[in-house]
């Protein structure tokens, strides 16, 4: 009887136990549900933020729907957007990026509404807001011992994270709402203000051994004023201090410019933590 021929062509993800082949599923569990951080990431992190503002305020402002409608239109399309995230079964760059620009123009939106509509002033509502995500923080330390984005690699540590986006983003407009008008930097100012901050963290991440994490979710907040006031700069009229371009042309600018930085540059998932 001829003896089984174990001694076949294996792939790279393939393990050979026995004598016998057997796949590899290694890999594939060290992979997370979001982008490795590179500088493409930031750039198109930035890109989103202002798109997000340019984008809310096309909705509410230029097409006359207000804060609290567009808010309900922009929830939907986040709870949409983020259901499709946690269920895809690995890290996809086109729904990832998506989910980020859903919570920026719910954030643009909200806070709006918070700040103005509710009249709670920029102060107040960057306040409140600052209190909601440094509670989704502590909230998802305390269930899961870490708030690094290397384990985001299920479904619940992935509510956490984008529960505590869209709270960044949200606090992230009131913020940069607040510097440019309240504090009286104006949006070119708030834009050098935020981009020399931005510009430390990323000196502090080089050349320190401060947390990884919190530096991450320093960048991570203060990237959404900055394109706050980017997209307000460019969309606000000129008796604003703003460039008085359409928020539509703007938006689709902005829109076009990410995706092909994510057609171009192809991004990987974050390893997993082990």
């Amino acid at each position: 009887m001829e003896e089984p021929n174990f001694q076949k062509v294996f792939t790279p993800n393939d393990t050979v136990v026995c004598g016998m082949k057997m796949k590899d599923t290694t890999l594939g569990n060290t992979l997370g549900k979001v982008p490795e951080l590179t500088l493409v990431f930031w750039i198109i992190k930035v890109a989103a933020t202002t798109l997000g503002e340019t984008g809310g305020d096309a909705v509410s402002m230029s097409m006359n729907l207000g804060y609290l409608v567009s808010t309900v239109i922009f929830s939907a399309v986040f709870l949409i957007a983020v259901t499709i995230q946690i269920k895809a079964p690995r890290f996809h760059p086109i729904i990832y990026w998506i989910t980020i620009v859903a919570t920026t123009t719910v954030g643009t939106t909200l806070a709006d509404f918070t700040d103005r509509s509710l009249g709670i002033g920029y102060t107040g509502g960057s306040s409140l807001l600052l209190t909601l995500l440094l509670i989704s923080l502590v909230i998802w330390h305390r269930t899961f011992g870490s708030i690094s984005v290397d384990t985001v690699n299920n479904p619940k540590t992935e509510a956490f994270y984008w529960v505590t986006i869209m709270f960044s983003q949200t606090l992230g407009t009131a913020l940069g709402d607040w510097t440019a008008d309240s504090a009286g930097f104006g949006y070119g100012g708030s834009a050098v203000i935020f981009g020399a901050i931005l510009a430390v963290v990323a000196a502090l991440y080089f050349w320190t051994k401060i947390s990884r994490t919190f530096l991450f979710w320093t960048a991570f907040i203060l990237t959404r004023p900055l394109g706050a006031v980017v997209g307000d700069f460019l969309d606000k009229s000129r008796d604003l201090g703003g460039l008085a371009l359409s928020r539509y042309t703007a938006s689709i600018t902005l829109l076009a410019f990410m995706v092909v930085c994510i057609l171009i540059f192809p991004q990987r998932p974050a390893k997993k933590a082990h």
